[in-house]
Parts: C-alpha cells; structure tokens; sequence
C-alpha cells in the first residue's frame, strides 16, 4: 500500500472511533455497561476507578489489528494505529485535559476546547443511567459551540 492509503486508513479508523465512542458511551455505557460507568459519574476514590476497564476493552482490537498486520504493515496495522492514535487523544482530552486526572493543560483560551470541557460537565451534571446528553468525546455539536462561546 502506499502512504496516502496508508494514512487515509489511520485516519478513517480513527474518525470511526470517535462514531463507535459515541455509540458504545450512549449505548452500552449508559445501558447494560453501567455497572462499569457508573464508576466515572461519581466522585472518584482514588487513582482508578472501574470505568476505565473501557480503556483496556478498546485497546485489544487496536492491538490485535497492529499484531495481525505487522509482518507486513498492511492496512490491518495502520487501522490498530488509527485505533491506538484515538485512545492517546481520548486519555490527553478526556482524562488529562477534562477530568484533570493529571495536573496538565488546566486553562485555554481556546474556544473549542472550552466548549469540550463544558460540555463535558455538562454531560457529568447527570448522576444516574438516564438524562444525560452529549455523549461524543472529541466532536463538540455546534449548538455546544453555541452555548458555551455565544457563536
């Protein structure tokens, strides 16, 4: 494969997990999986909390697709690194920059991302399975962008 198929699978892999996210967070999270999720609706007690068992579910498909294509780089490991791309920028917006999990990027005057942390606690503002919205984690919905910077 070339370089230009080779990118457009990472970053067609990691749009799609942005869509899964959204789905598995609104769906599964918030459905049956919210014996797991419940865990980051509340106040954490200590480091880890059983939410983030999410994490290691979405790493095994990155890391079996990265495995099954290295012994050629074919598109199975560039689809594994697309996946694995997104956990790093879930982990930085999410837990770093959202839930200050570690003391990184705690102000910006950056618009979006001031929407994305608002909306985020929004999200949050809703304690129990039911009655939350905003369930996408990098995507922020213009009407979000509109509320939280008055555009």
């Amino acid at each position: 494969m070339n370089i230009l198929t080779n990118i457009g699978v990472l970053l067609g892999f990691f749009v799609l997990m942005e869509c899964t996210a959204w789905f598995t967070h609104k769906y599964i999270m918030h459905g049956f999986g919210w014996v797991w999720h419940e865990s980051h609706h509340q106040p954490r007690k200590g480091k880890l909390e059983l939410n983030d068992l999410y994490g290691f579910v979405f790493a095994l498909p990155s890391a079996w697709l990265i495995v099954l294509g290295s012994g050629n780089f074919d598109w199975r490991f560039y689809a594994g690194l697309g996946i694995a791309l997104y956990g790093l920028a879930y982990f930085l917006v999410h837990d770093v920059f959202v839930h200050q999990r570690v003391k990184w990027l705690k102000t910006t005057n950056v618009p979006y991302f001031r929407a994305m942390r608002q909306t985020h606690h929004l999200h949050h503002a809703v304690h129990s399975k039911d009655g939350a919205q905003a369930f996408g984690f990098l995507f922020v919905l213009p009407k979000f962008l509109k509320r939280y910077n008055g555009k």
